[in-house]
């Protein structure tokens, strides 16, 4: 079982969303200040009411903050919108990679920013390989992962 935990927990996928829930905290806090120090005062200049959040209605000893919930929903929409823009930046970033034509690999050959291999020119041999458990990059005669110590198969 603690073999198994550690394949999961050591995989990629598991570190880059790690990262991604770490990094979304972050932006989440910066957005919150957006919302709360630049764009409630704004409105509260159109409003007249300063502090948007404490905005309630009471009903017998109950209180509803809409205003807060109002917040909220900033928050999130400016979360989402952002999240949005990113990823289909990145969709067009990627159609724009799968169909890249002949001309302009022939332009980027020009400036020296590719190089294309000649026909004749032999291929080299890879000199390493990836761990199917831990996903690093190890020597391709390892027959045991430096990282995650793992043994490896035999090709």
């Amino acid at each position: 079982m603690w073999k198994e935990f550690k394949e999961f927990a050591l995989k990629g996928n598991i570190m880059d969303l790690a990262v991604g829930v770490i990094i979304g905290g972050a932006f989440q806090s910066i957005v919150k200040s957006l919302v709360d120090d630049i764009i409630m005062p704004t409105i509260a200049i159109f409003t007249g009411k300063v502090d948007f959040s404490e905005l309630s209605i009471t009903i017998g000893q109950s209180s509803i903050r809409y205003g807060s919930f109002i917040t909220a929903i900033i928050n999130f929409l400016i979360i989402a919108i952002s999240i949005f823009l990113l990823v289909k930046y990145l969709n067009k970033l990627n159609k724009r990679l799968e169909r890249i034509t002949e001309e302009e690999i022939k332009k980027l050959e020009k400036k020296g920013k590719i190089k294309k291999r000649k026909k004749n020119e032999p291929v080299e041999e890879p000199t390493t390989k990836v761990c199917p458990y831990c996903y690093t990059e190890i020597n391709i005669k390892a027959t045991r992962c430096p990282h995650c110590t793992s043994e490896l198969e035999e090709k």
